[in-house]
């Protein structure tokens, strides 16, 4: 299985150095210099990079077994055959208790997680925190009774386009593996693997099985977690995508905090990106900036006087290009304290201070459908703003949402998604999750359902 995801695209965009950072870099001067060894900051590095294996059984069902006339004439068999799924992937030590970080779908889905070290002794591993929306997970070592060699974070606001860098994971499970690159990019927006887009280019060669493992700078420092690269073949073609350090530090943090869920600011902004149609209108010179689509009543925004239209050129001194740059920077921020935003408003900049708070979270009542009925196997919420916030929805939309399906349920077969909102079953308006409960408990031969997806409406008819 390859766990570094297979991008189609690759976006052009890059962060440009700064002439006060770059100062601090240079080239080499001699051919002595060119001699000079990574080794020792491989040998401080390496101990704290792990790989991880995961596991999980999954039934091999015959598809004869979904035919009514076979089961008819053959019967149903009591038990299906079962077979062990196994990932690989790499993680790194970020505390000296045995917390790892790694990636969520190396894991995603697994009943049995197993952590080597580079000194080939294994242990057996708790899930304590996953997170989706980054593709991040935080894992702990069972029974684990000594200190862990760990790394520390860098500031991955201080990277530069140029900077060398080095990738350590297990790729193709042929054991811990260094190589070598430099920084291609900062700041990709527009790769799609994440909520949180803004990734860390590098040409350091990574392949599958080097997802979750480390991307070094030359302190020794944890600069990103690798994630994904873009391939043709599969094997590693020169781009590569590592999620900031920053990033990781606030699911770390939230892991070492006992949260079973990372805890983020909240804007209660819906924002988009400026197009060159709009820059023009605007009279933008480029279509740069992150333009306010709707803002939510009582929210931090709302509070902070954000309005429709605004344009947010910058937080906290930085340059806010797209959205996904806006909300990867909004969501690094500490809760509890305030963010500067600069918004050009009827062409002057307003400067705004806005909290730094949670989604109120209140009404959320999630519960998992049961009843035999096309939602069997699915999660689903009432819609509170922190539940909008999570699945990328306006806090303004009512109703009951699919926050999570079943791996294998019936509700993941007929082709319910994550997000969809329902509106309607047979006739009955969906209201909450207790209304859709009451719907599902119902006997019905066909099921007339009425479903809000990507912001369309469709409406499905299903046989029973």
């Amino acid at each position: 299985m390859m766990f570094l995801r297979s991008l189609a695209v690759i976006c052009l965009s890059a962060t440009l150095a700064t002439p006060s950072l770059a100062q601090d870099r240079r080239v080499p001067t001699s051919p002595t210099e060119l001699k000079l060894s990574y080794a020792p900051i491989v040998q401080r590095v390496q101990p704290a990079v792990v790989n991880v294996y995961a596991a999980k059984v999954v039934q091999n069902r015959n598809p004869l077994l979904d035919d009514p006339i076979f089961r008819r004439f053959f019967g149903v068999p009591g038990q299906q055959p079962e077979q062990m799924q196994r990932s690989l992937g790499s993680g790194v030590m970020v505390d000296p208790s045995g917390l790892v970080v790694t990636n969520n779908h190396v894991i995603e889905g697994a009943d049995q997680v197993k952590i080597s070290l580079s000194d080939k002794r294994e242990f057996e591993a708790e899930i304590v925190l996953k997170d989706s929306r980054t593709d991040l997970a935080v894992l702990r070592i069972k029974d684990g009774k000594e200190k862990f060699p760990t790394l520390d974070f860098a500031n991955s606001d201080e990277l530069l386009v140029g900077d060398v860098v080095l990738a350590i994971g297990n790729p193709f499970g042929v054991g811990q593996t260094v190589t070598h690159g430099i920084i291609s990019a900062l700041a990709r927006t527009q790769v799609g693997i994440t909520d949180y887009q803004f990734f860390i280019q590098t040409d350091a060669a990574i392949n599958p099985g080097n997802s979750g493992g480390a991307l070094v700078d030359m302190t020794g420092r944890l600069a990103g977690v690798n994630t994904a690269i873009f391939s043709r073949s599969g094997g590693s073609q020169g781009i590569g995508f590592a999620i900031p350090a920053n990033m990781v530090r606030v699911v770390v943090a939230s892991a070492k905090s006992g949260g079973k869920a990372v805890k983020r600011p909240w804007l209660g902004a819906r924002l988009q990106a400026v197009t060159p149609e709009i820059a023009e209108t605007l009279g933008l010179r480029v279509p740069s900036g992150a333009l306010v689509a709707n803002v939510t009543a009582s929210s931090p925004a709302a509070r902070a006087g954000l309005k429709l239209s605004d344009l947010i050129v910058a937080i906290d001194g930085h340059t806010v290009d797209d959205p996904n740059g806006f909300d990867y920077r909004f969501a690094t921020r500490p809760l509890g304290g305030t963010s500067q935003i600069d918004v050009q408003r009827a062409g002057k900049t307003v400067k705004l201070t806005v909290p730094l708070e949670t989604a109120p979270d209140t009404g959320r009542d999630e519960i998992v459908l049961t009843s035999r009925s096309p939602f069997q196997g699915a999660k689903v919420a009432n819609i509170s703003p922190a539940v909008a916030d999570e699945l990328r929805i306006d806090a303004d939309t009512r109703g009951v949402v699919v926050t999570e399906l079943a791996e294998g349920s019936t509700a993941a077969s007929v082709g319910f998604q994550k997000g969809d909102i329902i509106l309607g079953v047979n006739n009955q308006k969906i209201a909450k999750t207790g209304d859709l409960e009451k719907a599902t408990r119902e006997t019905a031969r066909i099921w007339r359902i009425t479903v809000v997806r990507g912001g369309q409406q469709i409406n499905v008819t299903l046989g029973g």
